[in-house]
């Protein structure tokens, strides 16, 4: 592997995954400053995911360009977005910039995964998209946190100040240490919806939807139900992100060495099946912080732990159309996230009670569950590193 091209690739991914994932503890400063309620904040979240599920369709028509090229451009939309985010004066003006933040999102993990793949050794592919994705990770360990701090001593936009600037960072260091690995073979642009034909992919795409779902609608409202069912101080929430942050940086690592030995598809099966043990669990030990924290940390680590197979999986699905596939898996992660936000955001909006948050999301992380479930027993043998690599188009899937 060419492990400074990678690093230099999880930089971006550590910009992306603060401007994500920061905001679920800047929620309460964003509804008071803009004088909206709670769920209403919550649309920021809503947003951005949308702004990436509608991105993830821009690389149609950028197909023919050279990877390295796109990465660059999508670099520079991020940075427009976190510097507009900076400047809202309004609630309208602030949603804007967020859909305009997530468009670069699932582009840039869709060119980043293929880019990363070329970089890998044979075998190596998942541990080399999850060095990739390593910089989602620790943007919990260190980004949201930060966020949430920066925001109870100074304001919740000095968060997006530092994005912004680390946004030339990553524009600089993909520049100078990212090879260039050309472009994907161009089967047209009909040619790259091929995919969508077999069953397989959907149950992909599916299973990353509410998987990433389920878990997305407890953390989405993490500060409310930290401090108002736990009991917990607002000041301490940021320190139980950080340990949330640390469990994704391992199980994501863990879990792609895991998928380098068994199978994409196994391991995730096994990863959500837990954590659809660990939500139903919360809501009945939320009140108990010396048990829900830990929980409440674990199921965020495995919200990583199956982000790298998911993408990988995708990538060998995905035969003649890999950039579309590679951003429509994180337009999958990111209407997960919507959907979470919106379930979650159900709670507030009738009343309910906080402990039904972590119930609402066991819903709908078992349908995730049944769609990896299904995908592992009757279609991960074919798509299968040694069968697929004999498949034009899929020559560089390592």
């Amino acid at each position: 592997m060419l492990i400074r091209g990678l690093i230099a690739l999880a930089f971006g991914t550590l910009s992306l995954g603060i401007t994500e994932f920061v905001a679920m503890g800047l929620l309460p400063y964003v509804a008071k400053d803009f004088n909206v309620s709670l769920d209403t904040a919550g649309h920021i979240i809503s947003f951005y995911a949308t702004g990436v599920a509608t991105g993830a369709f821009t690389l149609l028509f950028v197909r023919q360009f050279k990877l390295k090229h796109i990465l660059l451009c999508l670099i520079v939309v991020h940075i427009l977005g976190n510097a507009i985010t900076v400047f809202a004066n309004d609630f309208s003006t602030l949603l804007i910039a967020r859909f305009i933040s997530g468009l670069p999102h699932g582009c840039y993990f869709g060119v980043a995964s293929i880019i990363a793949s070329r970089l890998a050794t044979q075998g190596k592919g998942t541990s080399a998209i999850a060095i990739m994705a390593a910089g989602m990770t620790v943007a919990n360990v260190f980004g949201a946190p930060l966020g949430t701090a920066m925001a109870q001593s100074l304001s919740w936009r000095s968060i997006f100040i530092l994005v912004t600037l680390w946004g030339l960072i990553v524009l600089t260091s993909v520049a100078f240490w990212v090879k260039d690995t050309g472009r994907c073979a161009d089967t047209g642009f009909k040619g790259q919806f091929v995919f969508l034909k077999d069953k397989a992919a959907w149950l992909v795409l599916g299973a990353t939807l509410f998987s990433n779902g389920g878990i997305f609608c407890m953390l989405s409202y993490l500060s409310p139900l930290l401090t108002k069912v736990s009991g917990l101080p607002i000041e301490m929430v940021s320190i139980v992100m950080v340990a949330m942050g640390i469990c994704m940086v391992l199980f994501n690592l863990v879990s792609g060495r895991l998928c380098d030995k068994f199978t994409p598809g196994k391991v995730s099966t096994v990863w959500i099946s837990i954590s659809s043990i660990i939500l139903i669990a919360i809501a009945f030990t939320a009140d108990i912080k010396i048990v829900a924290i830990p929980l409440i940390c674990i199921a965020g680590g495995i919200l990583f732990a199956t982000a790298s197979p998911f993408q990988m999986l995708i990538l060998r699905v995905a035969k003649g159309g890999q950039l579309l596939g590679g951003a429509s898996i994180q337009a999958a992660f990111n209407l997960g996230n919507a959907l979470g936000a919106f379930a979650g955001g159900l709670v507030f909006t009738f009343s309910l009670d906080l402990h039904l948050i972590p119930v609402f999301g066991f819903i709908i992380n078992v349908m995730g569950l049944i769609c990896v479930f299904f995908f592992a027993k009757n279609h991960e043998r074919r798509f299968s590193v040694e069968k697929i690599k004999t498949l034009p188009g899929n020559e560089d899937i390592a």
